[in-house]
């Protein structure tokens, strides 16, 4: 090739390189949250009118993981907004992962929904944004992030939920969404194992047929499957295309139904009314086959209990936490959850009671690593403290 041709080849390709930039280029975004607290964004924006996606980061994260895929979104047609939460990335905030544990799960429920909605109305009343045709995507706290935001905005028409979980609410949302294609993906060597099992469950109870899901068997959590899964982003890529372009609302091509573990079937069955005392009974009976059975996973049905408490359904909270110490008779954990149920239902004595199992198995507990020991020891000399009794030195 002569000098000329190279040069002229070069320039093309410059010139080529400068098109594609002029268009799909991002540009950093202030937002002003209700309470006046600074929100950093990005909006990647597409060539030409269509649809958005807004991506929400895991809490191990921030919003430039979504960078790669966002590029990818915005060449094939789709605005993206990325957006750092609250005491994230570059927003203002307190630094998330310095609160307390109960200051940070009230600034997750009291100021991310806000939060979220202001990224969300920014996103759509951008020119070109079809506002009414938009996406959601998160990972792992970002997929219950993901579905509350659908819940509040009937214009999202797709979902894109990697390695997470979500809540009461949000679980009965997917049950009743025949109309809202969702998109699941998780590894098995996960950091958090229960994300395996919460996002097959969330794929099990999603009512929508058009759905599809990745399950592969490494590459981490969330977003850091791209990076061993270099193929994951186009495939969410393809899957807003069909989703958010081409048959919006609808993914026909995605029909499938992927066998999912038995203990994703218990906790369905948890999750209905009456239904912690028929898994007592089930788990009864395996125990009389195996004395080790336990047939669901500790640290979800955990949590559904508290979700149970935080919509004062006291009685609820204790039959799911019960049945919880039934299947992990050695965990410190499940005492001080069920000690919480007690108190917040006024029994007190019973709250007392598990308060105190919760202390007396914490010095043989070889499961909890030490900073989850110290807070249930913390909890539970509270509790005892309110109940009017100084515990014992353990």
């Amino acid at each position: 090739m002569s000098r000329v041709s190279f040069g002229v080849l070069s320039f093309l390709v410059g010139v080529f390189t400068l098109a594609v930039n002029s268009w799909s280029a991002e540009k950093v975004v202030d937002l002003t949250a209700a309470d006046g607290t600074k929100l950093k964004a990005t909006y990647f924006a597409a060539a030409k009118p269509g649809p958005g996606v807004l991506l929400l980061h895991q809490c191990n994260r921030q919003r430039k993981i979504w960078d790669g895929l966002a590029q990818q979104l915005a060449a094939a047609g789709i605005n993206v907004l990325t957006l750092d939460y609250r005491g994230y990335g570059d927003s203002g905030g307190d630094q998330f992962d310095k609160l307390p544990p109960q200051q940070a799960a009230q600034t997750q429920a009291e100021k991310w929904p806000g939060d979220i909605d202001t990224a969300f109305q920014y996103l759509v009343s951008q020119p070109g944004v079809t506002r009414d045709v938009i996406g959601v995507g998160g990972a792992s706290c970002g997929v219950n992030n993901s579905i509350q935001t659908a819940r509040r905005h009937t214009e999202v028409k797709s979902l894109v939920l990697l390695s997470g979980n979500t809540d009461l609410k949000g679980r009965q949302f997917l049950r009743e969404s025949t109309k809202l294609p969702v998109f699941f993906a998780v590894a098995d060597d996960d950091e958090y194992p229960t994300s395996i099992v919460a996002i097959e469950w969330l794929y099990s109870l999603d009512a929508d047929p058009d759905k599809k899901f990745v399950h592969v068997a490494t590459g981490g959590h969330g977003a850091d499957m791209f990076k061993v899964h270099p193929d994951m982003p186009g495939e969410i890529v393809n899957w807003y295309v069909i989703t958010l372009i081409k048959t919006p609302g609808r993914a026909p091509g995605a029909r499938e139904k992927v066998a999912v573990p038995k203990e994703v079937h218990v906790l369905n069955q948890i999750d209905e009314p009456g239904g912690a005392a028929k898994v007592a009974k089930n788990l009864e009976e395996a125990r009389q086959h195996d004395s080790k059975a336990k047939l669901f996973p500790e640290d979800i049905v955990n949590f559904m209990g508290y979700e149970h408490l935080q919509a004062q359904d006291n009685k609820g909270a204790i039959e799911i936490l019960k049945l919880n110490a039934e299947a992990y008779p050695n965990s410190p954990n499940v005492y001080d959850s069920l000690a919480d149920a007690y108190f917040a239902d006024g029994q007190r004595d019973l709250a007392r009671e598990n308060a105190k199992k919760a202390l007396q198995l914490l010095p043989s507990d070889t499961t909890d690593p030490e900073d989850r020991r110290t807070g249930i020891k913390e909890s539970a000399e509270q509790k005892l403290k309110q109940l009017g009794e100084a515990p014992q030195n353990q």
